[in-house]
């Protein structure tokens, strides 16, 4: 079959011969060197670009899943900017449980304000943070000494007149 030229040889079988493979055509030869002279070590050539630093770990946490984590962080660590600088001072962030992000006031009359201005807070936080899946906002107040402790602890109302 080598020594028979294209030119005897109907089209489709040509063709038929270059699909299965038996006779390379020039256009897959050249594919083929093409492919193999193209090593990574070699200059100039396509991914051989520098990269920062800051793209290298952007690709490295979008791999590994841990852009909600960070994202998630990102939130705690800029709370003065997302909350505002007053509101700041009296919150802070505590927990963050199935996309529920809860912030601990320092008073009751806080916790009920931020309550009130729960849309904006929430709105602000998906704005500037949309990876890290909050969905919504709680507002807690102050830790109060609670009486549910001890080997003597007994179930009910316990003694709640000691504060009024």
């Amino acid at each position: 079959m080598d020594d028979i030229s294209s030119e005897q040889v109907p089209e489709t079988v040509a063709t038929y011969l270059r699909l299965r493979g038996l006779k390379p055509s020039a256009k897959s030869w050249r594919r083929r060197r093409r492919v193999r002279d193209d090593d990574e070590n070699q200059p100039f050539t396509a991914g051989r670009d520098p990269r920062g630093v800051g793209d290298v770990l952007t690709e490295l946490t979008r791999q590994a899943g841990w852009e909600g984590q960070l994202a998630r962080e990102d939130v705690v660590r800029t709370w003065a900017e997302v909350a505002g600088a007053d509101t700041a001072e009296r919150t802070r962030p505590v927990s963050f449980h199935e996309g529920t992000l809860t912030i601990q006031a320092d008073s009751t009359a806080w916790a009920k304000q931020l309550q009130l201005m729960r849309s904006q807070i929430l709105t602000e936080i998906v704005r500037r943070y949309p990876e890290a899946g909050v969905v919504a906002v709680r507002f807690i107040g102050p830790d109060v000494p609670s009486w549910k402790w001890g080997t003597r602890a007994v179930p009910g109302r316990g003694p709640r007149d000691t504060y009024g």
